[in-house]
């Protein structure tokens, strides 16, 4: 077996010669003064890298790790001294001996052209090696930090997209859409009519790039299935007649901004906006999927909490009678699914809510992601949908489930403020069914 630094050494030896040679001009780039030479040196540091294969690039991020960390004795010397003399000069010194230099790195790769579409890439390989290489987190925690001040949304602009949109452009958001597919142009072409809206955040260093985008539906109605937003065939309706803004696709485009908050700014933006062009919308809702509630509910078919409440252990062996432990044969055929699962719906509605809500209500048995994104956004968890999402998709994440979020403006720093402090706000609807520990 090796230790640490044995295995650094092999990741190193792996790497071979185009690893060292980056390295080397990594160094280079930080010592040199010159902004010329510092662009052009910053270009063949990420010609280089583009250079090397997987096994290569994990090397590097290791070298990273190792050589362009902050130098542990100067940091505790300066940190020392400072608290001798806490003065602004100590302070700025401790401060500069503090930050990794691979930030500065970063910063100085950021001025080549189209280094921050480089640095997003290098970030989305980084992302995929962190699993197999958890010490990693520390150079990933530099690159977020950097991310989110590059990527304020002070500096991001906010674009309604339509049919007359440039066609490369739409291209992409077809492409991006991983919550609903876009089956072609003409799917897209209602997706922007006029009761329709589709806003997205761009950047002016990844100027034909969107960042995220969100779909909108203008409906009479709070959507209860996602069939009727997504048919080409349904009435279209005058959007000045709208009482419901339905937010029902929100997609992130770059790989390389994970954890870099964006979508929360979107909504928020998106509600003025619209709030601002119809004055008659008088809610403002999401339909949104439940993406981990059928792998929630497999686990507990499989092995059920010898310490969990009677309720919820009936619940689970009603749903275990009637499709066995193994929801993938439900799953594989949507056409009988909605039948087959109809006699099990008050108890996996019950599971569901429970699921989403915890059952005590606390922020940290959110379990599911879009939840916890939409909660911690300042929404209310506000209804349960049972078929929402036949589809196959829909039947693998929640056995068709899908759920209202609910946007209030009045409500949302006071919502987010509550799920910040461990509680999560959702209707009595929801509360009222779902199953107590």
């Amino acid at each position: 077996m090796f230790n640490s630094t044995e295995k650094q050494m092999l990741l190193r030896e792996r790497g071979g010669v185009k690893v060292t040679r980056l390295a080397q001009r990594c160094a280079k780039l930080l010592a040199g003064d010159s902004q010329a030479v510092s662009t052009s040196l910053a270009r063949e540091v990420l010609e280089l890298y583009a250079e090397l294969d997987r096994q290569q690039r994990v090397s590097f991020f290791h070298v990273l790790l190792n050589d362009f960390s902050p130098d542990a004795g100067r940091v505790l010397a300066a940190a020392q001294q400072y608290a001798e003399d806490s003065s602004a000069e100590r302070l700025a010194q401790l401060h500069e001996l503090v930050e990794p230099p691979r930030q500065e790195l970063l910063r100085r790769l950021n001025r080549a052209p189209g280094g921050t579409t480089a640095i997003l890439r290098i970030r989305t390989h980084l992302l995929q090696a962190l699993p197999d290489h958890p010490p990693l987190a520390a150079v990933d925690a530099d690159f977020r930090h950097l991310l989110t001040s590059w990527f304020n949304p002070g500096f991001l602009q906010l674009v309604r997209l339509d049919w007359r949109t440039p066609a490369s452009l739409l291209e992409r958001i077809i492409a991006h859409d991983a919550v609903h597919e876009i089956q072609g142009w003409e799917d897209l072409r209602r997706r922007l009519e006029p009761d329709r809206r589709c806003f997205a955040f761009f950047h002016p260093a990844l100027a034909d790039e969107p960042l995220i985008f969100v779909e909108v539906a203008l409906v009479e109605a709070m959507p209860e299935a996602i069939g009727p937003l997504l048919d080409r065939g349904v009435s279209r309706i005058d959007p000045q007649r709208a009482s419901v803004a339905a937010l029902y696709s929100i997609n992130a485009c770059q790989p390389g901004l994970r954890n870099v908050s964006l979508g929360n700014f979107l909504i928020k933006q998106v509600v003025e906006l619209l709030a601002v062009e119809f004055p008659k919308l008088r809610r403002f809702c999401t339909l949104s999927p439940i993406p981990g509630f059928a792998k929630w509910l497999t686990a507990g078919l499989r092995a059920p909490a010898e310490d969990g409440s009677p309720l919820r252990s009936r619940a689970l062996a009603m749903v275990s009678r009637e499709i066995g432990q193994d929801l993938s044969r439900v799953v594989a055929d949507p056409a009988s699914a909605p039948a087959s699962l109809a006699p099990l719906r008050k108890a996996l509605t019950a599971l569901c809510a429970t699921y989403l809500v915890g059952g005590r209500g606390k922020a940290e048995e959110a379990q599911d992601p879009v939840a916890r994104f939409h909660l911690n956004n300042g929404a209310r968890l506000e209804r349960l949908n049972w078929m929402a999402d036949p589809s196959k998709r829909g039947l693998r994440q929640s056995l068709g489930m899908m759920v209202n979020y609910l946007y209030e403006p009045s409500a949302i720093e006071a919502n987010h403020d509550r799920f910040a402090h461990g509680r999560i706000v959702a209707s009595r609807q929801v509360t009222s069914i779902a199953i107590e520990d």
